[in-house]
């Protein structure tokens, strides 16, 4: 059976047409603080908008161990063209006797409806079926992120239905979306 540090021991490299998918560093604080602070972008989130830099500096900070110690984390999604941090995305959980995992992702506002999402959840859908070895694929957003629901229907994801007061977020107990590939 494949095992979690198998895949994750050495975060790859990705690459689609228009982006980098890489391991996030230390210098991509004050990117990270450009998109995160920003109240839409982290509107259907299940973390707070960054208030300052030391947000961005602790989210790295609880990153870069997970790298070390080849446990599931997140590639940060560079922009080829202007090579900044424009976003994250990457699995936030994978129960590997069952082959099923679960994908989430963000991206900078600038950089919305650009098809650039869809592009890179097609690309780590295809890594997760081939690398991981999955047999099915999740993913999940608050049932009013319409953006978030229409990258997973153009990624080949089908509406598996809805999770009602699935999860404490921001202090209410919210409905989610529930989409999957297989």
């Amino acid at each position: 059976m494949m095992q979690v540090e198998d895949v994750f021991r050495d975060l790859p490299t990705l690459e689609t047409e228009r982006t980098v998918l890489r391991k996030i560093t230390i210098n991509d604080a004050k990117d990270l603080f450009d998109y995160c602070s920003d109240e839409e972008v982290a509107r259907y989130t299940s973390w707070y908008p960054h208030q300052t830099i030391d947000d961005s500096f602790l989210f790295i900070n609880a990153v870069l161990p997970l790298y070390q110690e080849g446990q599931i984390s997140p590639w940060g999604i560079e922009h080829k063209e202007t090579d900044k941090l424009i976003g994250t995305c990457g699995f936030v959980s994978w129960v590997t006797k069952h082959a099923r995992a679960e994908i989430g992702y963000a991206l900078s506002r600038q950089y919305w409806n650009q098809g650039l999402m869809t592009e890179i959840v097609r690309n780590i859908i295809d890594f997760g079926f081939n690398t991981m070895q999955l047999v099915r694929l999740e993913a999940r957003c608050h049932v009013d992120n319409i953006a978030s629901a229409r990258v997973m229907e153009k990624s080949s994801m089908q509406l598996e239905g809805i999770l009602r007061k699935h999860m404490l977020i921001k202090g209410e107990h919210q409905d989610l979306k529930l989409y999957f590939h297989h």
